[in-house]
């Protein structure tokens, strides 16, 4: 893409939805970053249904000290990896109260010290909680860079780096959003709605979907018969 090509792109994905937000539900930035945690191969509807009932009773980390291991468990046993993901949170909330006075830390490299952070909860947390302009590389973002020709990258790091790089200022803040969204509903893995797509011709993607299956179903139904009756 072009840089006028990529003002374009974001621009309308802005216009569509000018504030974006993260699906997960939280109420402060500690609720956050577990919910983050929690979500490593898993989806933020069922995150959201295990942590409702978890985030009414536990709000900091010392709260979640209080509730324990076990306790933890039996609130996120719908969630795939439970039992390491319970381990890791109760490990995160000691050390936030041991070393950060029971705070989320505000910078990369300290929210990548806590147990099972790594650089793309990291980069959720700086983004949602307190509004830094990252790019949380998921498997949404990474397929979208990629088959867009946005930002095209073999591995998650490149796609970040070239998203550093390529979007534009005004749209820095929300682009993982717009990114994410897109990917979830719209540039699907295996078959992407492009025939609903704003960005269709911005889009260089070669093996565009441009009708509904559907539809390609009836089409070539209609073809099939048409032979068959010799019209």
């Amino acid at each position: 893409m072009t840089r006028d090509q990529i003002f374009e792109f974001f621009r309308r994905l802005a216009e569509t939805d000018p504030a974006p937000e993260t699906e997960l539900e939280y109420g402060n930035p500690y609720q956050l970053l577990v919910a983050v945690t929690l979500s490593a191969q898993a989806t933020d509807v069922g995150v959201n249904k295990a942590t409702r009932a978890l985030f009414a009773k536990v709000e900091t980390p010392q709260q979640m000290l209080d509730l324990g291991e076990d306790g933890l468990k039996d609130h996120i046993k719908t969630i795939g990896l439970f039992n390491s993901k319970a381990k890791n949170v109760i490990a995160m909330a000691r050390l936030l109260v041991d070393e950060h006075g029971g705070e989320v830390p505000q910078t990369r490299e300290e929210l990548v010290t806590l147990p099972g952070v790594g650089r793309k909860t990291a980069n959720v947390v700086l983004n949602c909680a307190f509004g830094q302009e990252t790019f949380a590389v998921d498997t949404h973002i990474f397929r979208v860079g990629n088959r867009t020709g946005l930002a095209k990258g073999k591995t998650p790091e490149a796609v970040e780096a070239k998203l550093e790089k390529r979007v534009p200022t005004p749209f820095r803040l929300h682009a993982h959003h717009w990114l994410i969204l897109h990917g979830r509903y719209v540039c699907k893995a295996r078959t992407p709605e492009c025939w609903r797509c704003d960005l269709v011709d911005l889009c260089s993607f070669r093996k565009k979907v441009l009708e509904p299956p559907r539809s390609r179903q009836k089409s070539q139904g209609l073809e099939a018969s048409t032979k068959e009756s010799g019209t």
